[in-house]
């Protein structure tokens, strides 16, 4: 079998997505990119009920290498990321119920707070809808995900996200979920003022410091799961 503790890892980072109010049930997927393929969570199989040998692995092509089960009916769209983000080494979507609420309303998440740079742009965009499993959804959500996106929300459906490993991943979807919920929640309010592009420019360039390790100003920074906690 592959790489037994990268799959034990995988399946607690899909568990972990239901303890921490990401997903409910058997919704989502998880992936981890490994060889010249990719290690993905089956379809219709509970997270508390799956076994490291429950995991499929997948080639370069998307064909099954390894495995007694179906892949996530979403693999395509992980293996697209992987093929065209090679700074992608794991990936989480999930249905979480701020965000999917804003993405069945079709909208994007603006840059109302400076922490929607962590995903890696100005706004965390909306994907156009397309059916489940489908290539148009793949389509949709790569060209969301352009050029330096590492999340995006996908209409009537929920929230994909990339990063370098599956703790940050993970990190990174909890992250967009609370912003969801308090742009949410901004909404309610009647809505507000947004940052402005150079604002958001600054932001990011802040970030790239704190992922080098080194704060400005005299901050020290400690090394968080998503690589930018003060």
């Amino acid at each position: 079998m592959l790489n037994l503790t990268l799959r034990r890892r995988l399946i607690d980072t899909a568990r972990a997505m239901n303890r921490t109010g990401l997903n409910q049930g058997m919704a989502g997927n998880v992936s981890v990119r490994y060889r010249q393929g990719l290690l993905i969570t089956p379809s219709a199989l509970a997270y508390d009920r799956c076994r490291p040998g429950d995991l499929v692995y997948l080639d370069g092509e998307g064909r099954v290498a390894e495995g007694q089960r179906r892949p996530s009916s979403e693999w395509r769209i992980h293996r697209d990321i992987y093929r065209a983000r090679p700074e992608a080494g794991a990936i989480l979507h999930a249905h979480p119920p701020w965000a999917t609420t804003l993405a069945c309303l079709g909208r994007a998440i603006p840059p109302f707070h400076y922490m929607v740079a962590v995903a890696g742009g100005e706004t965390i965009p909306c994907a156009g809808y397309a059916p489940f499993g489908s290539r148009q959804l793949s389509d949709n959500v790569l060209a969301a995900l352009t050029p330096t996106y590492r999340a995006c929300l996908m209409a009537h459906h929920g929230l994909v996200c990339l990063a370098a490993d599956l703790e940050s991943v993970l990190a990174l979807a909890r992250e967009i979920e609370n912003l969801a919920r308090m742009y949410t929640l901004t909404l309610q309010a009647g809505g507000g003022p947004l940052l402005s592009a150079a604002e958001m420019r600054l932001v990011r360039d802040r970030f790239a410091v704190y992922r080098n390790g080194s704060g400005q100003d005299g901050e020290t920074l400690k090394s968080g799961a998503n690589g930018l906690t003060k």
